[in-house]
């Protein structure tokens, strides 16, 4: 990918990607993109996708459109899989994005193409709870409590439940306990889950339209959110240990090299890191992966003491395998809460 100056920002440090074929990006022809994401991201989108096509036209003098496909992040990668003609993919972890890749669709070094891992915004684990938190809900080891039922998304289906995932067992092997401490507490934590909603936004659904659950694990962007529309009346809780939760870009070069659209996808994914994009992202919930605009909001989000990353888990390749793969800690935990 191409360094792009995009709304003032060099983006750089871009890997060369082979060109499309005949009449890639031609001739001033109206463009068109797809673009698959999770289902959190719709109303930051609905704002940053506007200000992409007036920063096209006015680069290039071409009009682009730019559809979007919404839904779980598990969810998402298999349909791009299964043939969703996706261009550019905003997923919910890199674990994801190493599925693609697995599949052919995505070249190895995605994460090279852009500054900071390909990452374009960060996140933490919030809990939500009831008005006036009459569970007493304030701390990771709080969730094993009797008596307390928890609402998380599946996560076999949903990235941010992954997410919820490692930030329980993180809570416990980052803390100083050992992996069989971890796995003992996250099978309670488990026990205490109900149902599994199929991705994040669902799981804010269920707690906050339909009233089921005692405490809902989700992204800190969500809570925000429901505090913003009034779906919530109580204070959210961030833990002060927490996991920092990565969603990272990628064009899917398979299809914009079949499609000749790799130019106007390599675009897309470098604005997704220009200031006025991670402006929006802070603005609907998100900590900014821009260390700029994170320097001018942080102010906005919670503070926390002790942040660890998918990295401790030795990256999502091993994630993949260790937690989420076939017979995985998750199946075995699974099996055994149910």
């Amino acid at each position: 990918m191409s360094g792009l100056l995009l709304g003032g920002l060099a983006l750089s440090g871009c890997s060369p990607r082979p060109e499309g074929g005949a009449g890639a990006d031609g001739g001033g022809a109206p463009q068109e993109l797809l673009l698959v994401s999770y289902a959190v991201t719709k109303g930051a989108y609905d704002r940053i996708l506007p200000k992409f096509k007036a920063d096209w036209k006015a680069r290039t003098g071409q009009a682009i459109n730019v559809k979007t496909s919404y839904g779980g992040s598990g969810s998402q990668t298999r349909a791009i899989i299964d043939g969703l003609d996706a261009d550019v993919a905003t997923l919910a972890l890199a674990g994801d994005v190493l599925k693609l890749q697995e599949a052919g669709l995505v070249q190895p070094g995605w994460e090279t193409d852009l500054p900071g891992g390909s990452i374009i915004t960060h996140s933490v684990v919030a809990f939500v709870t009831r008005d006036g938190n009459p569970k007493g809900v304030r701390t990771w080891a709080d969730l094993a409590k009797p008596g307390v039922t928890v609402v998380t998304a599946n996560p076999k289906t949903s990235g941010g439940a992954r997410w919820n995932f490692l930030g329980l067992w993180g809570s416990i092997s980052q803390t100083g306990g050992s992996e069989a401490q971890a796995k003992a507490y996250v099978s309670s934590v488990y026990r205490n889950v109900d149902n599994l909603p199929k991705d994040a936004r669902e799981a804010s659904d269920v707690f906050l339209k339909r009233g089921q659950g005692d405490v809902l694990l989700n992204y800190e962007n969500e809570a925000i959110l429901a505090k913003r529309s009034g779906d919530l009346k109580a204070p959210f809780i961030v833990p002060e240990v927490n996991i920092r939760i990565e969603g990272p870009v990628t064009v899917v070069d398979r299809n914009v090299d079949r499609k000749g659209t790799r130019k106007a996808a390599e675009a897309l994914a470098a604005f997704l890191q220009s200031e006025p994009a991670q402006e929006i992202f802070a603005e609907e919930g998100f900590r900014p992966a821009s260390p700029g605009v994170w320097s001018r909001v942080k102010g906005r989000f919670a503070p926390v003491k002790q942040l660890f990353s998918a990295g401790d888990f030795g990256g999502w390749e091993k994630i993949n395998a260790t937690f989420f793969g076939k017979d995985g800690v998750w199946d075995q935990l699974f099996s055994s809460s149910r």
